[in-house]
């Protein structure tokens, strides 16, 4: 008896590329061929970046350029970058800026100011794309070559605007967590303080009991040094107990 073997449903024909999701551009060059698709790529530090533009081959198209951080610099950049794009005939051009903290923020607002497929590049990526290209040699121009290898790759990632309400949980979480490390920082001063009046006197209770429905720190308020609480005393049972 021959077994029935069950044919499974084609799903239908899937593309699938390789990189994240949100940094994939392999339908975009195909659409206006690798000769019309630019690239800009940024390098971000504190007051001045460096940029250039290459097509998807990497073509140099413009040279790695300085550009400082202010708003004629800035626009003189993109407009650079337009004009550039018109001449070589760029129909399709994304600019994939290197995270640095919160410096790459003043280029990547003015490109997509300017109208530009702004995309992130984390630092991992340019690191990981430099390696190989320059092992040693760590400066700008080679930082600009891994960053647009990382883009080519996949790996400059865009980013999706957000509904108010993810927003403002966003700024809730964030503020409760500066005032969870404010409130860690607090607990280590007044443990601090009270090493200094009090020598080991913190050390008598349980981590979690210090802070935490205790009398200790009522005490340390009412006495400042050890000799007082001896000569306090232990209340009598006649004497109502202290109120703190």
């Amino acid at each position: 008896m021959v077994a029935k073997t069950r044919k499974r449903k084609s799903t239908g024909s899937r593309k699938r590329f390789i990189g994240k999701p949100s940094g994939q551009i392999q339908e975009r060059v195909q659409a206006v061929g690798p000769d019309h698709f630019g690239i800009i790529t940024v390098d971000c530090a504190k007051r001045r970046s460096k940029w250039m533009l290459c097509n998807f081959y990497g073509k140099v198209i413009i040279e790695p350029t300085g550009v400082e951080h202010t708003a004629g610099g800035l626009r003189a950049m993109t407009q650079c970058i337009a004009e550039a794009c018109k001449r070589e005939g760029l129909t399709d051009v994304i600019a994939a800026v290197e995270m640095t903290g919160v410096y790459h923020k003043p280029a990547q607002r003015s490109l997509r100011k300017a109208g530009f497929d702004t995309r992130i590049v984390h630092p991992f990526a340019s690191h990981h794309y430099r390696r190989p290209l320059h092992p040693a040699i760590k400066t700008d121009d080679n930082d600009l070559e891994a960053i647009f290898h990382a883009a080519v790759k996949g790996y400059g990632l865009a980013t999706f605007p957000v509904g108010e309400v993810y927003q403002s949980l966003q700024a809730i979480s964030r503020h409760r967590h500066n005032l969870v490390k404010q409130r860690s920082r607090l607990m280590v001063q007044i443990r601090r303080l009270l090493h200094q009046t009090m020598p080991g006197y913190a050390d008598l209770f349980a981590e979690d009991k210090l802070f935490h429905k205790s009398v200790a720190l009522p005490i340390a308020l009412k006495f400042s040094f050890a000799e007082a609480i001896r000569r306090r005393g232990r209340p009598s049972k006649a004497c109502p107990k202290p109120q703190y």
